[in-house]
Parts: C-alpha cells; structure tokens; sequence
C-alpha cells in the first residue's frame, strides 16, 4: 500500500475555485453511457492551434483545478482541457473515505478498475469534443497523482487494475508518477516507447512514508528515446496540485513543459533546457 497511497493527496486537500478568464470555458459533455462529464476548455493563443492537451486532475480532482496547466498550454498554442472525473471526483472521495478512514478508503479508490474505466470514457469524450477545434494532429496527455497513473496505463505501462490502454497521443506528461506498488508491478514501464515527461519534487513522498524517489522507478524503467525526468528542490506533491501552494513549482512545471515539447518539436530530446531549482535528466 504505501508505494501507492500518496496518490489521495491532490483530491482529498486540494481547493481551488478559479474565476473565469479570457478564452476560458466550462462544458458539460455526455459520455456512451450517458453520464455527464464537465470540462474546463482554453483557448489556444496565437493565430493557430499547435494542437490538444488533455489534463486529467488526481483523485478528488476537478475540471476547476488545475488552471495554471491549462493557461500555460494555451499560453504555447494548445487547446487545452482539464477533465472533471465523475468516478474519481470530489463526491467519490467522501463516498470512499466515509466509514473507511482517509486511506483506506482513498488507497480503495485508486485502485478501482471502475474508476479508471470512467477516466478513459471521460478522456475519450474530451477528445472527441476538441475535433474541428483544432486542426493540429499533435495531441498530450498530462496527469497528476491518480491522473499520472492514469497517463502511465494509457501510454503502455502494465498494471495490477486490468486497464488496456491504447497509446494514442502523441506524448505523455506524469507529475508525481507511481513506482511499483498496489497499482503498478516492477518494470511495469518497459515497453513505453512514445517521448514521456516525469515530473517530481524533494518533498513529493508518499504518503506512507516512502521517498519521493520511488516516483523515479518508471523513468528508470522505461526504454530510452525522449524520456525527461524533472526533480524539483523543495517541491512537495500538493505543490503539483495547482492550487496556489507554490507558485516556483507551478512555473518551473510549465517551464519543463515548454522545453520538452520545444525539444520534440526540433527532434533533438537529448539536449535539455538547465532550469534553475530543478534538476533535469534525459535519455
């Protein structure tokens, strides 16, 4: 359990209640099996849209947080979308939490195949929303905490859930990825071949005690070819969460994300950007 239980973080603590900005909207999408998932779109800036960036919140998430994601991607030419998760939302953590205690009843809900079943709907839905928007192929998927499990299975990574992801975007971002525990086996990330993004802190550690470092496993693990991992000084797993905490995090976050994607755009993933407060490591 505790390779994975600090997973709960992001959604049990995190608030956030954003205001509306300038190319900024919140939808409401039907899902196949028609349950209704709410979104939180930006408008990429610029003249043309470089292409879609899906965000998918940890647990207790919602389409609200996570605003400084969504305005640095449109701030880089992206259509950006955070997803608010029905299974995996705010209402699922008290449901799983009450008569359960905060982790068990959160370590139950992460590893809740349902859950990541409705993750992929939701995403499936975005996607499907973000066509004729932007024309661009290029497409992201960015995760945090249960949203980096989430990004982990989609890209390709084994896991104990019984999810099958598809590999369908064009690159992969995982802020506070898992190492091997209740959700992941070892050497889970062998076989990622597509350009991936890892991103932690010195003070992101698990909730049960175990270092930050164990969120190092999958970069570890993985084959080499456009892999970045990032390890912020300082920066704690609540510091991801995009809800003013820090706000050194949050820009060296969406600093890293612009030198790797500018990196895969010139097709050199070897060289990267030295950004100061983070220590950053390629293969």
């Amino acid at each position: 359990m505790r390779k994975t239980i600090f997973l709960i973080l992001l959604g049990a603590l995190a608030q956030w209640a954003p205001s509306a900005a300038l190319g900024q909207e919140t939808i409401q999408l039907v899902r196949k099996d028609r349950v209704v998932v709410p979104i939180t779109a930006y408008a990429p800036r610029g003249r043309s849209c470089r292409g879609v960036a899906i965000i998918s919140p940890g647990a207790g998430g919602s389409e609200q947080g996570y605003r400084y994601l969504g305005e640095a991607m449109s701030s880089l030419g992206y259509l950006a979308v955070v997803i608010g998760h029905p299974e995996s939302g705010r209402r699922a953590v008290r449901e799983h939490v009450r008569g359960n205690g905060l982790r068990e009843g959160l370590a139950e809900l992460i590893t809740d195949p349902e859950a990541y079943r409705g993750r992929f709907m939701d995403i499936a839905v975005s996607r499907q929303w973000t066509q004729g928007r932007c024309e661009a192929r290029e497409s992201l998927l960015i995760g945090h905490s249960m949203g980096a499990a989430t990004v982990m299975m989609e890209a390709g990574a084994r896991n104990k859930i019984g999810i099958q992801g598809a590999d369908a975007f064009s690159a992969y971002i995982a802020l506070s990825p898992q190492g091997a525990g209740l959700i992941f086996p070892d050497n889970a990330w062998s076989g990622i071949a597509k350009p991936v993004l890892l991103l932690t802190g010195t003070r992101d550690n698990e909730l049960g005690g175990a270092s930050w470092e164990t969120r190092t496993e999958p970069f570890k693990n993985m084959p080499r070819g456009c892999k970045w991992l990032g390890v912020i000084e300082g920066a704690s797993h609540l510091n991801f969460a995009g809800n003013g905490m820090s706000r050194k995090t949050e820009a060296l976050t969406s600093q890293a994300i612009g030198a790797f994607l500018d990196a895969l755009r010139r097709g050199d993933c070897r060289s990267a950007t030295r950004l100061q407060g983070m220590d950053l490591t390629t293969k």
